[in-house]
């Protein structure tokens, strides 16, 4: 049955990231959850009553403070894993009436090698909402970490793969599942200070002016091979 649930709200849900880059190097990052096509196809059963709405923000900074009586009982690894997520914010958003459903985690950073791989701080706020007696949905990975370079002329986005057996394993579970992953994509928006000169990736589309870049993959092939989104993008001068 749960992995019944899994399966529809990966073939029926869009993953993106989103990044905007200032000039100096600075931005603000979001990992977004379309889970959109996902609320249309319950329909009225998502709901009791077939209407509800909400649209909440919930600042990590805020909430570690509101729940530090809980968090203080875990190790002191776990709550340095939590203190790395004081910058993030959550929206989730949801109109059953509207048919639309999102979930919006966003930071802000100073320099791009500030960036943390948005899927691991998921996983990290897992830890939080069991030590505050929520229920996780977040699905736990450490096959891989994401790296972000910038010098103001060339930015890259590179996957290292730290756990190859892990990897394998993972992949080769979701190989039976492949066809209910047709329709999920995982995205790349991009958003830079100047027109881009040149980008690694050739399905990569830009828009009129070069400034903003969009990269569709799909996820399964993007859960087997994390490397397929690897990106060097220089601009202009």
């Amino acid at each position: 049955m749960a992995f019944a649930l899994v399966s529809v709200c990966f073939t029926s849900c869009q993953f993106s990231e989103n990044i905007y880059l200032n000039e100096d190097g600075s931005g603000k990052m979001a990992f977004v959850f379309d889970g959109s096509q996902l609320m249309e196809m319950a329909g009225d059963k998502f709901s009791e009553d077939g209407k509800k709405k909400m649209d909440t923000t919930i600042v990590f900074k805020d909430f570690l403070e509101q729940n530090k009586d809980s968090i203080s009982k875990l190790s002191d690894e776990e709550q340095q894993k939590l203190k790395t997520l004081e910058n993030f914010s959550i929206r989730t958003l949801m109109d059953s009436e509207a048919k639309k459903m999102e979930f919006d985690m966003s930071t802000d950073f100073k320099s791009v090698g500030e960036l943390q791989d948005m899927f691991s701080a998921m996983n990290k706020m897992q830890s939080l909402t069991n030590a505050t007696g929520t229920s996780p949905s977040v699905t736990s990975s450490k096959t891989t970490q994401l790296h972000y370079t910038f010098d103001g002329h060339k930015f890259s986005r590179k996957a290292t793969i730290i756990d190859e057996a892990l990897l394998k394993k993972q992949t080769d579970s979701l190989e039976s599942a492949k066809d209910m992953f047709a329709s999920s994509k995982y995205t790349l928006s991009y958003h830079f200070p100047r027109a881009i000169k040149s980008v690694s990736n050739e399905n990569a589309v830009l828009s009129d002016d070069r400034k903003d870049l969009i990269l569709d993959y799909n996820l399964i092939d993007y859960l087997k091979n994390p490397k397929g989104l690897d990106l060097d993008v220089i601009l202009e001068d």
